[in-house]
């Protein structure tokens, strides 16, 4: 059992989730649009072409799924970051660089007593992350 991070966006997740799979070497498996479905008044209000379910793949196997709309209005992220651990400095350098395109870096992208690559950042949908390239023993 591998956790996966289901994020929720306010109108956006179809624009996010494509971002994710360009910045992060992914591809997007699936985009289910709330007027993909069919007539129920169990349905929320949400504009039709929001993303009712979306995930992304990516070649090790990780996911990442999301979607627009929910029972409680959208506030934002709090309290949590996802993390990255590239194989190696170049790649952790490049992955940085894509998700804080647009977005607000909040520690640099640098060597560290633990790393000698690491950085924080929120992306340009609110989402934080940590990039950390894991010392070579």
């Amino acid at each position: 059992m591998t956790p996966i991070a289901y994020l929720q966006f306010d109108g956006r997740c179809a624009e996010a989730l494509n971002f994710y799979a360009q910045a992060l070497g992914g591809q997007v498996l699936m985009m289910s649009l709330y007027s993909d479905a069919p007539a129920s008044t169990d349905m929320p209000s949400v504009p039709a072409h929001w993303v009712m379910h979306g995930r992304v793949g990516f070649p090790d196997g990780g996911r990442l799924m999301g979607s627009d709309g929910g029972p409680e209005p959208f506030e934002g992220y709090k309290g949590m970051s996802l993390s990255l651990s590239p194989r190696d400095l170049a790649s952790g350098e490049a992955v940085f660089k894509a998700l804080s395109e647009g977005g607000e870096v909040r520690m640099p992208f640098q060597a560290t007593f633990w790393s000698p690559g690491f950085g924080m950042l929120v992306d340009k949908f609110g989402v934080a992350w940590m990039v950390n390239v894991d010392a070579t023993p």
